[in-house]
């Protein structure tokens, strides 16, 4: 019979901190990098003075406070202003001009302490993956779904070299949240997967996100919400154009009331005589928000005709991609480059879409393309250097990694991954060093935990089985739900001939990792060793399922059927 099968390491490209584009986080296995939206935060002043010493008239010194993004001193300069009586004034502004700058200020000023870009905020909870009622097709003809990638391999690497998410994607090079959610086929699955699974996460619903969102206005303000929408006049607000604009935001991103901000938003279109662009794309926003795809598409269709605009295209591909239709956001963005040429983000919209589809070669020469435009790119380099890992390149990795390094990202994750790409590439001087390195800069447990995973794999390289099984045990420790580690515990308590251990440990990791193939492979064999004939069968199958192409499974289960037949 075939040996047993440890998992293969779980090793990738690394996350950069950066303020607007996004913030790193890692994955069991390969770091990856996450791309989030870009959220307002306090900034500072160039000369390092505080406004209030330059002796400012208020309201400039409020616009002063913004201009330099310290959100907080302006609100509150804008409350002192909107807290006068209505006696006193600036000479030269009548108290409602003045009120109504202030409160304009203040309105733009909340807004975007917890602004968060909606085309990059894409999560799918597990109701939106289960119950989901706008499939066009049950059973999507091959390479036209997200939710079957494995039926268009693009000459990719196999799930024996490159790890894979319960829905038989592969680990993708930056942590995205469309790139976290599981999509599991089954009810049963997607309850079953452990809440802490950083590859797969269907418990965290999106109306979840979008609901810690909203309670902004508590933190922001203590007194009480800035404005109560239960008692604003929308007929009155959609009359004004500027102020409508700040209103919606405000109620959209701060408050989260979906339901009053659409309805501002119909209104404001309405008084436009539906000529504004600008409110079409944003009644989009609202039906998406509200899971009405088809009239969200509709809106931003509309706006396009008006007003050729890059977000309003990203913004129809998010709707396009929810209804799985990812050819049709395909030619959307290829559309969109026509008008747009060399336009980074539709150039990279078509990679992501590609390695969503498990097209790797595909999505590989377009973050190319994106590098060509944009040599920058975190996102692309991350990407393509993972995609040189699992291919076997590991000197090449090396490089894009460095090449991260010298852009300024110093963190967990890109130091784990030169620490691999150094071992893998026989440039041993540096691994230990990468790997301490990366232990030093982890900020959670998770990280800790991949970093003692792969120094585990470096010390089964090395054939330092006793240092091996140590690193998997405080994988362990700093994360109890590291199915990986479970698996290749078991292939160490074997080879020392515990088999009660081994199998109780590859239970666990089937149990918290059923889309991996290696547990169930391990159990089959196992079980064939002892003589247990129908449970090694019963492995094979999952093992067979969760990888078709394994041919140790095949021989497997080709063995198990001659005993069958013979008894």
């Amino acid at each position: 019979a075939p040996a047993l099968r440890p998992s293969r390491p779980r090793r990738g490209p690394a996350a950069p901190r950066q303020h607007q584009r996004g913030c790193p986080r890692s994955a069991p296995g390969l770091a990856r990098l996450q791309r989030i939206g870009r959220r307002g935060g306090p900034g500072r002043s160039c000369c390092g003075a505080p406004a209030g010493d330059m002796g400012l008239e208020p309201l400039f010194q409020a616009w002063s406070y913004f201009r330099r993004r310290k959100f907080r001193e302006c609100a509150d300069v804008c409350s002192q202003l909107l807290e006068r009586p209505p006696g006193e004034q600036v000479a030269g502004a009548g108290p409602r001009r003045e009120a109504a700058a202030a409160w304009n200020l203040k309105t733009r000023a909340l807004t975007e302490m917890v602004y968060v870009d909606e085309i990059d905020m894409d999560q799918e909870g597990i109701a939106e993956m289960i119950l989901d009622e706008n499939a066009i097709a049950q059973v999507a003809r091959p390479g036209t779904s997200l939710k079957l990638p494995g039926t268009s391999q693009g000459g990719g690497p196999s799930p024996a070299v490159r790890p894979v998410t319960q829905s038989g994607r592969p680990i993708t090079g930056f942590v995205r949240p469309s790139t976290q959610s599981g999509r599991p086929s089954t009810m049963e699955q997607a309850i079953r997967t452990p809440r802490t699974a950083l590859t797969a996460r269907p418990i965290t619903s999106a109306s979840g996100g979008y609901g810690r969102l909203g309670t902004a206005s508590m933190l922001t303000n203590p007194d009480g919400p800035f404005i109560n929408l239960s008692r604003l006049n929308l007929t009155k607000y959609a009359q004004k154009p500027k102020l409508a604009k700040a209103l919606f935001e405000y109620i959209f991103h701060h408050e989260n009331d979906v339901k009053n901000a659409l309805d501002l938003a119909a209104l404001a279109t309405e008084h436009a005589q539906f000529k504004d662009w600008w409110w079409k794309v944003q009644i989009g926003k609202c039906y998406y928000r509200l899971g009405l795809y088809r009239e969200a598409e509709k809106q931003f269709k509309s706006a396009l005709k008006q007003q050729d605009m890059v977000d309003t295209i990203l913004y129809l591909a998010k709707v396009y991609l929810r209804l799985d239709q990812p050819v049709t956001a395909l030619n959307l963005f290829k559309q969109g480059l026509d008008r747009f040429p060399g336009e980074v983000t539709l150039i990279c919209g078509i990679a992501r879409i590609y390695e969503e589809m498990n097209n790797i070669s595909s999505a590989a020469e377009y973050y190319k393309d994106v590098l060509k435009q944009d040599n920058t790119h975190v996102e692309a380099i991350a990407c393509i250097g993972s995609n040189h890992f699992y291919s076997d390149q590991p000197e090449i990795a090396l490089r894009f990694y460095r090449r991260l390094l010298q852009m300024g990202v110093y963190n967990c994750q890109l130091f784990n991954n030169l620490g691999l790409c150094c071992f893998y590439a026989q440039q041993y001087d540096m691994t230990l060093s990468s790997f301490e390195r990366a232990l030093f800069l982890a900020e959670n447990e998770e990280e800790t935990a991949d970093v003692w995973y792969n120094l585990g794999h470096v010390a089964v390289g090395i054939g330092d089985l006793n240092l091996a099984y140590q690193c998997f045990k405080l994988t362990l420790v700093n994360n109890n739900d590291y199915a990986e580690a479970y698996n290749n515990l078991a292939v160490l308590e074997m080879r020392k001939g515990h088999t009660e251990q081994a199998r109780a440990l590859l239970q666990t990791a089937s149990s918290l990792a059923p889309h991996m193939y290696e547990p169930h492979f391990n159990v089959a064999i196992l079980s064939e060793k002892v003589g247990d004939l129908q449970r090694s069968y019963t492995a094979a199958q999952k093992s067979e399922e969760a990888f078709p192409g394994h041919v140790d499974t095949q021989q497997l289960i080709k063995q198990l059927k001659e005993h069958f037949a013979m008894l």
